[in-house]
């Protein structure tokens, strides 16, 4: 399990949305918060079982295992989300993205990360406000974000988890992105 880091006292305490009304926790991102390769995913999903104890998601797991494949250190990765917190129940999703992504937005300008890449359908059609993207069309080839981060796409490891047919082409988008790093 990668280390988790502690979200900004505003951030904690954000209201601006419904997600605030179910949360239990607010997740700002795991692993380096130094690190050049920023992971963007739409929420943090579970990190403890029914009973409490800690455990590693399948998401995590997949995402994790395709990293490692593709050469890519988990020093090298800071991954963060969309909503920074996991919602429970039914929620007005656009709002949320919307009133979630200035964290993001925060977060890019504090970290400056070198390169991101993007998890999911979620991901890719809220960083481009176009509801028809989808990362089919986006995978292989690298994008900017804002005019300045290089961005690559892959599925969601949770797509890939249920859809184990897609693991060969999720673990070639990390290797696409591995290749941008110095050996």
């Amino acid at each position: 399990m990668l280390p988790e880091e502690t979200a900004p006292p505003d951030a904690r305490a954000c209201e601006k949305c419904e997600l605030s009304t179910h949360r239990q926790r607010v997740v700002w991102g795991e692993g380096n918060p130094t690190a050049p390769l920023f992971i963007l995913l739409d929420n943090p999903g579970l990190r403890e079982n029914k009973e409490g104890q800690p455990f590693v998601c399948g998401t995590r797991q997949t995402l994790q295992r395709g990293l490692l494949e593709a050469g890519l250190d988990l020093d090298s990765v800071y991954i963060t989300y969309l909503l920074k917190c996991r919602p429970k129940k039914a929620y007005d999703k656009p709002l949320a993205r919307q009133t979630c992504f200035s964290h993001l937005q925060f977060q890019l300008m504090e970290k400056k990360p070198q390169f991101m890449l993007g998890l999911g359908n979620t991901v890719a059609q809220t960083l481009f406000s176009d509801e028809n993207v989808d990362v089919k069309g986006l995978r292989g080839s690298w994008h900017l974000f804002q005019d300045s981060i290089p961005i690559a796409f892959s599925y969601h490891p949770l797509a890939v988890r249920r859809r184990p047919a897609l693991y060969r082409f999720f673990l070639e988008d990390l290797q696409h992105v591995a290749a941008r790093f110095p050996r």
